[in-house]
């Protein structure tokens, strides 16, 4: 029992549920052990890979795998390609890990598809800090809420965005950031604030991050894009 009270809320979740499954996709052996002891203790079951190759033939064996942490440094297939063929098929959430610094490579990974970025060496309690706050976010959703607005229809239960009678696929970033300025329609909101409240309180990203995703979710809503305004100096407003 004593050892049972002592377990993180993520943990016991983990009880009162199948266990989340999270792949964890990295050549160093070192790296992929420090990573699955942190989310087993979390109550993650945790799958390895230890390339790029062996990630996709997981992925498309295991249709139950909740989110992904990648390398981007890989041999055979490097993490940037997976990202990318998994966004081809898939929302799950994915995080990559890299050990470069320039910003370029993690522009690059958000433009595949990526939604979070991490730079080693990184706290291994941050990132399970990360995968908990996006799973958390994932697994809250309202099943009976609906956000609606110009044509727009966001059905949080389905996961899905409907733009005049169209679904659109964004990814699981994407989503949060539609469904976050449309619950807050006319409000002006600071990158900060979206960054603190789309990503997570410790997520050390910049506008970079915000401006790549905006462009990105404007561009697949097509005409209703014109509907998140951007304010100079400060950040965007949903108008509708």
């Amino acid at each position: 029992m004593l050892r049972s009270d002592k377990r993180t809320g993520a943990a016991q979740e983990g009880e009162r549920m199948d266990r989340i499954k999270v792949l964890v996709v990295d050549d160093e052996s070192r790296m992929r052990k420090l990573v699955k002891d942190f989310l087993t203790r979390e109550g993650y079951e945790v799958l390895e890979a230890q390339d790029g190759a062996e990630a996709l033939d997981l992925f498309y064996e295991d249709k139950d795998i909740s989110l992904m942490i990648v390398d981007v440094m890989m041999p055979n297939v490097d993490g940037l390609q997976v990202v990318k063929e998994v966004r081809e098929q898939s929302k799950v959430p994915i995080i990559m890990l890299t050990a470069k610094g320039d910003e370029r490579d993690e522009l690059q990974g958000f433009e595949y598809g990526a939604d979070e970025y991490i730079s080693k060496p990184f706290s291994p309690k941050i990132l399970v800090a990360r995968v908990n706050a996006i799973l958390r976010r994932s697994n809250v959703l309202d099943a009976e809420e609906k956000l609606e607005a110009d044509g727009i229809v966001l059905d949080k239960a389905a996961h899905q965005v409907i733009v005049d009678g169209e679904v659109i696929e964004l990814s699981f970033k994407e989503f949060e950031l539609l469904a976050y300025f449309m619950e807050n329609r006319n409000i002006a909101l600071s990158r900060e604030k979206i960054l603190n409240n789309v990503w997570n309180y410790d997520y050390y990203g910049d506008a970079r991050t915000i401006d790549t995703h905006v462009k990105k979710l404007r561009s697949k809503i097509g005409e209703k894009g014109d509907c998140i305004k951007t304010i100079w100096g400060m950040g965007y407003k949903f108008e509708a």
